[in-house]
Parts: structure tokens; sequence; C-alpha cells
């Protein structure tokens, strides 16, 4: 068994570093590739791809698991050989079912309307990747039949990023959420109308990235496992577990955009970066669902970021860096300009209330283009109704409407966009649990110090990386399972506490 294990890893460490060598290739595309690189890209991605996936599910592969499963079954459940096993089985078991010349076209696709989406955002031009969005629902469509037996075609691509989770699960989880959010919120709104002039002004790009970098540093992020480079849209991606990378956007003219997409990523990046060096190279050396990722992004970005503490700590030397535009500004002015709660269009902006309804609107209008009872080219009057309906405005354009988020254009029409509230949700669960067990933590962030924190979250969640489903690790951390009510207790306690 020992020697079949061996074997079992020395292949997947081939797997796994082609998935890297993708996501290299990805991160350069993304920063610093230029535009005439895109057709070549777009192949190079290709070829990666179908290799590490025809070397996942490789027959031999499969007869490994097969061998090994009877030695995972003697072992402690929570032991590292049976968690590579479990986890490698889910992952053959799904993979063996997508052919890899569908694999291949897809990434090809994705390279290509990538680099289509960079020129037609800016430019307002939702007719140019119209086309492509069509192939790109096309491609998802077939990738979910791929697993037939699915109750709704979006489950097997939502399964791809939160693992359990189904289309129904998680509407019933939105409605639920929305119910008490949406009270919530009109309670919050009936409140005086917050300034927050004080973070739209001029804010050079290079002070705005040497306070950022030096708030991420204060928090955990290892920038000699690291690097940050800007990108049209912000992202982590990991090369190694030595090797993980953040990109951000600044606008000059709005200072929270780059400050707290800044640390939003890094709270990604440290959860990479905490994970358990002996699982480097192996499936274990991620993190567990794109739920939990983002429960750290969100955590890190709003519970800890955008705390009356935190800022405590960090405005004298913000206002020190920015004498002209923050000098007269007083803490609490600004603790409630970067946290004013307003409706607005662009999501990575906006606001811990109504953050979530964004995030409703992508899983709909996603789930509608898949049923297909939304064409693609009606695409940008619907986005245009739901935003009237639900948060009250509209875009001005289809900039800052339909063609705002990469993820369409990069990725598969489908389990793209759940997990963000997912995250918030367990945000505030893990966060409870957090101060539970230590709770001098919010005086400790109020003095810039966040090691009992990121340690707490080491021990208790990265370390771990894939080892645990979501599920799983939302038991363990905190006895129970997914429940909103921590994340609704947080909400109603900052703004109306």
């Amino acid at each position: 068994m020992e020697k079949k294990l061996d074997e079992l890893k020395d292949r997947l460490r081939e797997v796994e570093d082609l998935q890297l060598v993708s996501a290299l290739l990805n991160w350069d595309q993304s920063t610093y590739m230029p535009p005439g690189g895109a057709a070549a890209r777009g192949r190079q991605m290709s070829l990666v791809a179908r290799l590490g996936h025809e070397k996942l599910i490789d027959p031999a592969v499969g007869r490994l698991l097969d061998d090994l499963q009877p030695y995972a079954e003697g072992l402690d459940p929570d032991s590292d050989d049976a968690a590579l096993i479990r986890v490698t089985r889910r992952q053959y078991d799904k993979s063996v079912r997508v052919p890899p010349r569908l694999l291949a076209q897809f990434n090809e696709h994705g390279a290509a309307s990538y680099q289509a989406w960079t020129v037609a955002r800016p430019a307002n031009d939702f007719k140019a990747v119209q086309p492509m969005l069509e192939k790109t629902l096309d491609f998802s469509r077939q990738l979910a039949d791929c697993f037939p037996g699915y109750e709704h075609i979006a489950d097997p691509l939502i399964d791809y990023s939160d693992e359990g989770m189904k289309a129904e699960s998680v509407r019933t989880l939105f409605a639920n959420l929305r119910e008490q959010l949406v009270p919530l919120l009109k309670e919050v709104l009936s409140q005086p109308v917050v300034d927050d002039s004080s973070v739209h002004q001029f804010f050079p790009e290079d002070k705005q990235r040497a306070f950022g970098e030096r708030v991420i540093r204060d928090l955990g992020y290892d920038f000699n496992r690291g690097r940050q480079d800007k990108t049209h849209h912000p992202f982590m991606t990991k090369f190694s577990l030595g090797d993980v990378r953040i990109t951000t956007r600044f606008q000059e003219d709005y200072l929270a955009n780059g400050l707290f997409s800044t640390i939003h990523e890094s709270g990604h990046a440290m959860y990479e970066q905490g994970i358990d060096m002996k699982y480097e190279a192996s499936p274990l050396a991620h993190g567990t669902s794109a739920g939990v990722h983002e429960s750290q992004s969100r955590l890190w970005e709003n519970v800890v970021g955008r705390s009356r503490a935190f800022w405590g700590h960090y405005y004298p030397g913000l206002q020190e860096l920015f004498p002209e535009q923050l000098g007269d500004v007083s803490l609490e002015t600004f603790y409630r300009a970067i946290n004013k709660v307003q409706p607005s269009v662009i999501r990575t902006e906006a606001d811990q209330m109504t953050y979530d309804l964004h995030v409703m609107i992508r899983f709909d209008l996603e789930l509608a283009m898949l049923e297909g009872s939304l064409e693609v080219r009606d695409l940008p009057d619907a986005w245009m109704a739901r935003y009237e309906s639900d948060l009250g405005i509209t875009a001005k354009d289809d900039r800052d409407g339909c063609l705002q988020d990469v993820h369409w254009f990069a990725g598969p029409i489908g389990g793209s966009f759940q997990g963000y509230t997912l995250g918030n949700i367990m945000a505030a669960m893990f966060y409870r649990q957090a101060l539970l067990a230590h709770p001098e933590i919010p005086a400790q962030i109020g003095s810039g110090e966040f090691g009992t924190l990121h340690g707490w979250l080491t021990d208790n969640i990265y370390r771990h990386g894939a080892k645990f489903t979501a599920n799983d690790l939302v038991q363990r951390v905190t006895g129970g399972q997914l429940t909103i009510e921590p994340y609704i207790s947080y909400l109603r306690g900052k703004f109306l506490g």
C-alpha cells in the first residue's frame, strides 16, 4: 500500500504542477501580457489544461484509488492519507466524466473571451462580447450535461465551486436571508444620510498602494511568498504554497476601492499561505470551497478592515499620508464614510448591507440563462430590470451593468457567485467562534495586532487546506451547521447597535 500511495502522490504532483502552470499563464494574461499574445495564450492554456486533465483521468489513477480504498477505510478519517485518497476520489470521479477535448476547448475559449472583455467593458460594447458569451453558455451547458441526473442544470456547476450545494438549496438559503436582510436594510436606510465625501477625493495611486501594502503586511500576508500587481478585476492566484500572489486596482478619486480590494485579496492569500506545507503539490493544497475562501476575504476586508477598532489604530497614519484630504476629517466621519449604506450599481464597491442582493441578482440571472428562460442578448435589459426592482437603481450603461464582473467572461456561467454570500455567512460564524476562544481579539485589532486572530484561523481553517468539505469544516469549527443567524446579528449590531 505504501508503494501504491507513493505512486499516486507522484502522479498527482504532475497534475497539480500542470494546473499551477495554467494559473501562471492566466496571471500573466491578466497583468502584463500584451494584447497581441491573446491567441497564442489561449492555445497554451488549452494545451496545459488538457494535459493535466488527461493525467488525472488516466485509468491507472482509478486503479490506484480502487486498490487503496481498503487501506483508506482502515485509517482514521482525519488522517492525511485517508483525506488525500478521499479528496482525489471525488476529483477523479468528477473529472473522468468530462471529455479532455471539451475542457481544452472551453479553456481556449475562456482566454479569448477574457481578452475581448478587457476591451469591451471600457468601451461599453456588450454586442462585441455577446457571441462569446453565448458560446460560454453553450460550453457551460455541455459541462453540466457531463453529469446526467441533476435536479437543475446548474447543480454540477455549483458543485464544482461549493461541493454539496445545489441550485435549490442555494435558492432556499438566499430566500431566508433576503427575508431578514431587506427589512433590516430599510431600517438602516431610514437613518440620516451619511456623508462619504471624504473618501471621494484625489488620492494618488502610489500612496494608496504603499498604505495598502503596509496594512496587509500587518495582517499577516507574507511578501516573501507573494506579491501584488494591478489588473482589470482583482483576484488571488497561487503557483505553489511558496508563491501566492494578489492583484488589485485603484481609483484615484475613490480611496475605498483599492484599499479594500487589497485587503480582500490578501484574505484569500493568507488562507492559501496558511495551508500546511506538507500538502504541497497535492489536491489537499487548496482552499476547501469557494464559500470558505470568500469567508476569509470577507472576514478580513469587512469584519476586521471596516471595524472601528481597526481604524482607531490606522487612521492617524492615513491622515499623515493624506493630510490635505483627511487632516480635518474626524475618525468617526471617516468610519461612517467607509461603512455608508447606500444602494449602488457595482458589486465590488457595495456596502455590507446591500452586497448580498448583488449576488442574488447574478445567481438568478445565471440560472435563468442556463435554463433557457433568458437569452444572452436580453441580459443587459434583464440586468437593469433586476437592479431597478431589487435596489431601486440602474447603471448608466452596460459597462457598470452586465459587463462589470469578469466571471462569465473568463469561466463558466453557473456556480460563479453563490460563494460570496456563503462566505459572508461563514465569516460571521467563524469570527464568533474566534471571539469565544479569544475575547481579547477586538482590543488587539485596536492596537494593530492580528497574530491571535490569524493564528486561530490558521489552526482551525487554513492549515487543513482541502482536507475537509465546507460542511465538515463548519461543523468542526462551530459545532453546528450553516446558519444565517450570526451574520444577521453581526449586521444588526454594526449598523443599528
